[in-house]
């Protein structure tokens, strides 16, 4: 009869113990991200970006300030692998401050050069256009005019009628005052800011929190980046989405490789994918109401066309240099005036 040595047999367990351990990991493919988009949202984008490659996903929702402070926080020993969402803006800064890493996706050349990083630092995955949400019916209830342009929101029958993000916290709002730049001027944007100021009822932490507020009527008149207002829209709220004449800024939300990030292979599936045109389909499938950056990529059914808005561009990375010198000058003379 055929025998076994007890030495066969531990070897044989030896590599079937280590086979199994080699297979579990290559099945436990794991991501931790800072999100930046609302949480919404980005569960739903991130659920099925996890469906299809199988990496599971840690998310950690922080609006783009509290964001980049503990990615800075954390650079000698980083706790996430991506920064997905925030303006781009947010993610050059992090890119000066050597927070981030580069990374050529192949999916990128479908990118036009002001949504992409050059050296691969940062990808937009997404753009919306900012704008108005208002409440028509409480608006005229209180005997007010609805609001059709930017300069409208100095008039003081809207005292204590508006709310908008805080610069202080939020990358939407830096978006709202580069635009105002753009179509004032510095100087006389911050003469509007002031003058406006009497008029915000609060100004949020969150770049969503004015839409939150106004789906509950808290406000009447939130200013923010436009996909929860034509969302609310869509499912029948009395509310209306308007785009002032002058004009309005956009974001172009992006992610970005933390350095020394744990989980590499993961972080660039993530990125390809995002950018890929089912990824950027995916935009439109989940109802995010996101506007692609992706030319042959629809924005969905209820989604205006880019077409139909009056857009302000405006240097990127000299918004970003800035940065720090407009929101400390927004703060003394906005709200210590």
């Amino acid at each position: 009869m055929f025998k076994i040595s007890r030495l066969t047999v531990v070897l044989t367990l030896a590599v079937m113990v280590v086979s199994f351990a080699a297979c579990s990991m290559a099945a436990d493919r794991n991501l931790v991200i800072y999100s930046s988009v609302d949480e919404e949202n980005a569960t739903n984008i991130l659920n099925v970006f996890s469906e299809t490659t199988g990496i599971k996903v840690n998310m950690v929702f922080l609006s783009s300030g509290p964001a980049l402070s503990r990615i800075e926080a954390e650079k000698n020993n980083p706790q996430a692998d991506v920064w997905f969402g925030a303006p781009n803006e947010n993610h050059i800064v992090a890119r000066d401050r050597g927070l981030t890493q580069p990374y050529a996706s192949p999916s990128a050349k479908e990118l036009l050069d002001n949504f992409k990083d050059k050296e691969g630092y940062w990808h937009a995955f997404y753009m919306n256009p900012l704008g108005f949400g208002i409440l028509p019916e409480e608006l005229k209830g209180a005997g007010v005019k609805e609001p059709v342009a930017w300069a409208d929101l100095t008039d003081p029958s809207y005292k204590g009628m508006i709310q908008m993000p805080s610069p202080q916290s939020s990358g939407t709002a830096y978006a709202v005052i580069q635009t105002l730049i753009s179509i004032f001027g510095e100087d006389e944007a911050f003469t509007f800011m002031k003058k406006m100021n009497p008029n915000v009822q609060t100004y949020t932490q969150s770049g969503t929190g004015p839409s939150k507020n106004l789906a509950i009527r808290e406000t009447s008149l939130a200013i923010q980046f436009t996909p929860a207002f034509l969302k609310l829209v869509e499912q029948g709220f009395p509310a209306q989405v308007v785009f002032p004449a002058e004009g309005v800024g956009y974001e172009a939300a992006a992610v970005s490789i933390l350095k020394g990030a744990k989980n590499m292979d993961e972080a660039k599936a993530l990125v390809d994918w995002i950018l890929s045109k089912e990824g950027q389909t995916t935009l439109s499938q989940v109802k995010t109401y996101f506007f692609p950056v992706r030319k042959d990529v629809s924005a969905g059914q209820g989604v205006p066309s880019l077409a139909e808005i009056q857009l302000i561009d405006y240097d990127r990375e000299k918004a970003a240099a800035d940065k720090g010198r407009i929101v400390d000058r927004w703060v003394t003379e906005v709200l210590g005036q």
